[in-house]
């Protein structure tokens, strides 16, 4: 049986990658404690064992997917990328290119000492940094730097080798210094500072957290108006007011036995049966002495909850408190905030600062949400077609723009038709947040194009390595292992300093940044779990989209200052 199987993977190449890939998955997936592997690593190792059957399999196929993948991960980082260099976000982007050159010189340096050539350098950085996107770039730049075909293989094939020994660590350590260490590090208390912030940033200094935090948690409650009550002879408005800075709504009335929709001069009168939305405990205590009204019909309200991608340019900037205030914000409410091409979530407080490029996710009746999205933005209603035309006519054009080629001293010089998809797709996924129209790729396309396309690459990778790989590990030796705690720490341990004593951060999000800049989602997972907190998110999404470009193409770099 196993003969068959293995000549069978042989003859039919794609078998092997799509069982690498499951076993890959599902590695990756195993938990040890609160750790765990990844896909990609998952993948790799994998591959790497596969591989030992000798199976051959075209470079051309890992081309198609690593191209796919790169510009997904363009398309996603796109607008915090586009803003952090142009807006108020440029500090973090700033911040996110110094840690990024940090990562790369450290590399540099532990590669020149140990003399290393360029495979088992571009490994160090794809590992000890975790940016396994870099390997594509890096694989591009020494099949076209000129070396003898047998040299360029066997720079290929130690490539792996030096990911899978150092990116473990690159992984942990990351997390545990960042989450851990860090705050030691700086002199804080982590969970401390987080609530300051959101005590006094997030929710302008009220007592109060909650303040105007009714742009969530609602109901809707029928109230019979009764004989000298507060709200007779005044409007809708008017009697909206009577939260003082809570935020409900009067969606409709019924008067003598009509259903009637409010408007900005109806007057309520003693006996009208009104629904109101908003909080709960807000509707009890300003209504609960008033008798409650069982009115299906009236209460029967089409709502729904919808994401809206935020394209308005006079959104930009703005607090939540401030937005509350526009009339078309009347009837919705905000259930979260998502930012980035990781969607990560944003804390929803009154002095929240909206960016353009947000999806915000909002619920109210349907004539109120409708009203909101014609002037914030776009409705991101579920989909299942991926646009193919911007898809394919982009990383056609990233392509032309990658493929040529600039000698300098002998040296070609080129982005390569994968570093060409990159920058397309930071410009296309920008575009899409001015103008959405343009056509959209679907969050589960997304992932598939980010998560498959990297993992195929990597199966690949690890498959026709494979061979080669025992012995790679014996000529790169543990002293590989110890340049990766070297250059994993060293950026990490400078970067909380950089950003505390030169860029001036705030202490709740100073730790976001550093694991923006390193592209660390998981490290900053753990930050915000020590600080009990999401705040440490804010300074996470500008330094991670300049940061995930300028790693990726670190890989073209290090290789063409080793060779």
């Amino acid at each position: 049986m196993f003969g068959y199987i293995a000549d069978t993977l042989r003859a039919n190449p794609q078998l092997a990658i799509f069982l690498t890939l499951a076993v890959g998955y599902w590695v990756g997936a195993r938990k040890f404690g609160s750790f765990s592997l990844g896909a990609v690593t998952g993948t790799l190792l994998a591959g790497v064992i596969i591989g030992q059957l000798g199976i051959e399999i075209s470079s051309q196929v890992k081309s198609i997917f690593f191209i796919m993948f790169l510009f997904a991960v363009g398309f996603g980082v796109g607008p915090q990328f586009v803003r952090g260099i142009a807006t108020d976000g440029l500090p973090q982007a700033i911040f996110a290119v110094v840690v990024s050159v940090l990562c790369l010189a450290v590399v540099w340096i532990a590669a020149k000492v140990s003399g290393y050539g360029a495979g088992l350098a571009a490994g160090l950085l794809a590992g000890a940094q975790t940016i396994s996107a870099s390997m594509g770039l890096a694989t591009d730049a020494i099949n076209g730097a000129g070396l003898p075909p047998d040299q360029a293989k066997a720079e290929l094939d130690l490539m792996p080798v030096a990911y899978a020994i150092t990116y473990l660590f690159g992984t942990i350590g990351t997390g545990w210094i960042l989450a851990f260490l860090g705050p030691k590090m700086l002199g804080v208390n982590i969970a401390e500072a987080c609530a300051r912030y959101e005590r006094e940033v997030l929710a302008g200094g009220s007592k109060d957290a909650s303040h105007l935090s009714a742009w969530r948690a609602r109901e809707l409650r029928a109230y019979r108006v009764r004989e000298g009550g507060v709200a007779v002879g005044k409007t809708p408005a008017q009697a909206e007011g009577l939260g003082e800075g809570e935020r409900i709504f009067v969606e409709r009335i019924r008067r003598d036995g009509e259903l009637v929709s409010p408007g900005p001069d109806t007057v309520l009168k003693a006996g009208d049966v009104v629904a109101v939305s908003g909080k709960r405990d807000v509707l009890v205590n300003l209504f609960g002495e008033t008798e409650e009204v069982d009115d299906r019909e009236l209460l029967d309200i089409p709502v729904e909850a919808v994401d809206v991608l935020l394209t308005n340019k006079a959104l930009d900037g703005r607090e939540l408190i401030d937005l509350a205030r526009e009339p078309y914000t009347r009837g919705v409410y905000l259930n979260s905030i998502r930012r980035g091409s990781m969607a990560v979530n944003i804390p929803v407080m009154p002095k929240t600062k909206l960016n353009r490029g947000d999806i915000v996710r909002v619920a109210g009746s349907s004539a109120h949400v409708a009203e909101f999205v014609k002037k914030v933005g776009f409705a991101d209603r579920p989909q299942t077609v991926t646009n193919m035309v911007l898809v394919g006519l982009s990383i056609f054009i990233g392509g032309l723009i990658g493929a040529y080629v600039l000698p300098v001293r002998g040296i070609p010089i080129t982005l390569s038709t994968s570093g060409g998809a990159l920058i397309v797709g930071l410009i296309v996924g920008w575009l899409r947040t001015v103008k959405p129209q343009i056509g959209n790729i679907p969050q589960p396309t997304l992932w598939f194009m980010n998560s498959v396309g990297l993992n195929v690459f990597i199966a690949i990778v690890g498959i026709t390595s494979g061979p080669t790989f025992v012995a790679g590990l014996k000529q790169a030796g543990f002293g590989l292992f110890f340049w990766g705690l070297f250059a994993t720490a060293v950026p990490m341990l400078i970067a909380p300093y950089i950003g505390k004593y030169i860029f001036k951060f705030d202490d709740a999000i100073n730790l976001g940044c550093c694991g923006g800049a390193r592209t660390s989602t998981a490290s900053v997972a753990m930050v915000g779990e020590v600080a009990k907190s999401d705040v440490p998110m804010l300074g996470y999404t500008v330094p991670y989209a300049v940061s995930n470009t300028l790693l990726t193409l670190w890989g073209l770099v290090i290789v063409l200052l080793i060779i």
